[in-house]
């Protein structure tokens, strides 16, 4: 691979990396614990940051990740944190579902209960 080349891909992913650090008020975050990453998160973090880059939405919303959370039969395991103080706590989510809370919650703030352990018990 060339240098130019290199450079191009950092270039490319700058504003990736910089979704994923700080803290802002919006944001999501996604359980990367063993038991997490053996469920899918990593698909569904990624999904996440390419979701949200693509929207548009970089300037309002964080993506990030913490370790386990305690709850490994819901892996992988989403939380969605709102400036009005709100979280929702999404469960068992894979890169099709994180796509439609990005639609529907992120971007048309209506919460998508059937993914979380309320309506999952429904």
């Amino acid at each position: 691979m060339k240098l130019s080349e290199l450079a191009s891909i950092k270039e490319r992913m700058k504003d990736k990396v910089a979704l994923r650090d700080g803290e802002k008020a919006n944001r999501i975050v996604v359980c990367m614990g063993d038991c997490g990453i053996s469920a899918g998160a990593r698909a569904v973090l990624n999904t996440f940051v390419d979701s949200v880059y693509g929207a548009g939405l970089a300037d309002t919303f964080t993506v990030t990740q913490t370790g386990c959370i305690g709850l490994c039969e819901f892996e992988p395991i989403v939380e969605v944190f709102t400036e009005d103080g709100n979280r929702t706590t999404y469960i068992k989510m894979t890169p099709e579902r994180a796509l439609e809370v990005v639609e529907k919650h992120i971007k048309g703030g209506t919460v998508v209960a059937e993914y979380t352990k309320e309506g999952a018990a429904r």
